[in-house]
């Protein structure tokens, strides 16, 4: 294959989906912007990256940085399944005209990646250590989490820019009206309700105006304070709550899924330590994750979910058809759920907030992934490229959100929508995605483990075999497990009694 070829076509396809934002969406662009943006001399930057959804926000930044600083960036597309590979071979060579240098015009000069990829694009020479020249680099402009995503072995190698990670869905339309009750109780006018229909069957004169009602401010704080901290406030929940025809299920989300499943064990299992990238820190086999993963086992006796049947797009749906009261999904969800309240399509209201602890002595922790925006080691303007993703990262990135629906990296960002900046505090509780090559198979092997978890196999062997695999994988040596003997789980961390029933 021509990889020079390869390259101008998804060149013409970023001009394409350019051309088409600029007759839709973008109208404020003016003839002569759009026209710089993609024509014009050689020494232009170019930016590579995969997800579409940012299409609009690398254009407008680059027109933005042209105003800026005279610099022509050109944002390229390629979204075929071996993006970095497509990347390395464009930097290297013409595979037909191996002879021939790769062109330099023709060369990612910098590329959006996700964090879990970094030491093999760092490894490849397709990453180098960023020089930092404007000092954002630090824990007063991006979370601990998003500088550890982007580090290896001590480097920083790229500027943090957007994340996902998993957060917890109520249903608020429900809980206010919960909220109501509880208060209404609480007053005594619900006995006055219940003595004047006893009077009214004795036909004696009863009160038959309206109860007082509550301020917003009151039944705003009681909502809060119904929202859970822990999974067996949920538990407690789904044993009280009156459920609406619709209701379906207090909880449910996609057990098929390991990022939203891994919470349950996220605080209590490493996989390379804090940056992901060190063979030496891994803690796969526990005392706590063998807890941690038995409570997630019980839950299926609750809240039987069939780990064939749902997806995390069927979840979203049943929420908003408002059959689930409680879900766990990753930050699109509050995009997508303003777009269905906007559309009709969504009559709830709906909350974020943090995910709850397993109880109040077993925490959580979420999972999370970070988009870098790193240099190529081959490109030729590695000094211009670097401004450009200080510019995307910092400068710009306020633009973030509204131009893709996906929040940004850095600390110091305000939405309009509250819920964002809620989803940034479990973004800084996470666990970023390990970088380690040698621990490539680790999710598949962990997300089967949660899985015959959930079908009911013993824990501990499970996780016992999980180790085993993961650390002769990594050492390249048959590694044998010591077992564990089990402390003794207390049953009532996760329900009371009777609440089975």
């Amino acid at each position: 294959m021509n990889y020079r070829k390869k390259a101008t076509s998804v060149l013409l396809l970023a001009v394409m989906v350019v051309t088409a934002l600029y007759a839709g969406s973008m109208g404020s662009f003016t003839q002569e912007e759009f026209k710089e943006l993609v024509a014009g001399p050689t020494e232009t930057l170019h930016i590579w990256y995969h997800d579409e959804s940012m299409t609009e926000y690398l254009t407008s930044a680059a027109i933005a940085y042209k105003d800026k600083t005279g610099i022509r960036v050109v944002p390229v597309i390629s979204t075929g399944a071996q993006y970095l590979e497509t990347i390395n071979q464009v930097s290297l060579f013409d595979q037909d005209r191996p002879e021939k240098a790769a062109d330099p015009d023709e060369i990612p000069d910098l590329y959006l990646v996700r964090n879990d990829s970094l030491e093999k694009a760092y490894l490849g020479g397709l990453a180098i250590e960023a020089k930092d020249a404007k000092a954002i680099l630090n824990t007063g402009k991006f979370p601990k989490t998003a500088l550890d995503a982007v580090t290896y072995q001590g480097k920083i190698i790229g500027y943090p820019l957007s994340y996902e990670t998993s957060v917890f869905l109520y249903n608020r339309t429900y809980l206010k009206e919960m909220a109501k009750n509880q208060l209404l109780a609480e007053s005594g006018q619900e006995s006055a309700e219940a003595e004047g229909t006893t009077e009214a069957e004795d036909n004696t004169e009863v009160n038959t105006e309206e109860p007082s009602a509550f301020t917003e401010e009151e039944i705003t704080a009681r909502v809060n304070e119904m929202i859970p901290e822990t999974i067996d406030d949920i538990l407690i929940f789904a044993d009280q709550f009156d459920a609406p025809e619709a209701v379906e299920a207090v909880l449910k989300w996609d057990v098929s899924d390991i990022f939203y499943n891994y919470f349950i064990i996220g605080n209590y299992m490493s996989v390379g330590g804090p940056t992901g990238d060190d063979q030496n820190q891994i803690s796969i086999y526990n005392q706590e994750t063998i807890k941690s993963l038995r409570v997630y086992q019980d839950l299926n006796q609750f809240f039987s979910i069939d780990t064939k049947e749902v997806t995390y797009d069927s979840v979203l749906s049943d929420f908003m058809d408002g059959k689930i009261v409680y879900s766990v999904v990753t930050t699109d969800a509050i995009a997508k759920l303003e777009g269905a309240k906007q559309e009709g399509t969504c009559d709830f209201d709906y909350g974020i907030a943090r995910i709850p602890a397993i109880n109040d002595e077993m925490k959580t922790r979420s999972l999370s992934v970070t988009t870098a925006v790193v240099v190529n080691g081959y490109s030729g303007r590695q000094e211009e490229a670097e401004a450009f993703a200080a510019f995307l990262s910092d400068d710009y990135v306020t633009q973030l959100y509204s131009k893709s629906n996906k929040p940004a990296a850095r600390l110091d960002v305000v939405y309009e929508n509250e819920k964002v900046n809620i989803a940034m505090e479990e973004y800084r509780n996470s666990v970023p995605m390990p970088k380690m090559l040698a621990s490539s198979n680790f999710w598949v092997w962990l997300e089967i483990c949660f899985t015959n978890a959930w079908l009911g196999e013993d824990v501990n062997s499970l996780l016992m075999d999980l180790s085993e695999k993961i650390m002769t994988q990594v050492t390249g040596e048959e590694y044998i497990e010591t077992y564990i003997e089990e402390e003794e789980i207390v049953q009532d961390v996760i329900v009371d009694e009777g609440m089975e029933e």
